[in-house]
C-alpha cells in the first residue's frame, strides 16, 4: 500500500472543512484551537494511515496541503 504524509499549513487553513469530508481514510480532523487569523484548522489523527491520495489537497481552496509521497523501501525502515 502506498503512503504519504500531509503537511497542513495551519495558518492558511480557513477550517472549511473540505479537507475532512475529503479524506477517505478519515484521518483528518478540524482543532479546537484556532490559528493567528482565528479560524479552526485541520490536522491528520493518523499518520500512518495515509495512503498519498491527495483529496485533501485537491479539496483544498487553500492550498494549505501538501502531500508527500513516501517510498515503500522509506517506509519499512
Amino acid at each position: 500500500m502506498a503512503r504519504g504524509r500531509p503537511e497542513i499549513d495551519i495558518e492558511r487553513c480557513k477550517g472549511c472543512g473540505l479537507c475532512t469530508a475529503a479524506c477517505p481514510q478519515k484521518i483528518l480532523e478540524m482543532s479546537i484551537e484556532t490559528n493567528n487569523q482565528g479560524n479552526s484548522y485541520s490536522y491528520c489523527i493518523d499518520l500512518s494511515k495515509c495512503t498519498g491520495c491527495s483529496m485533501c489537497a485537491v479539496q483544498c481552496p487553500d492550498s494549505a496541503i501538501q502531500i508527500y509521497k513516501i517510498k515503500e523501501e522509506a517506509a519499512k525502515a
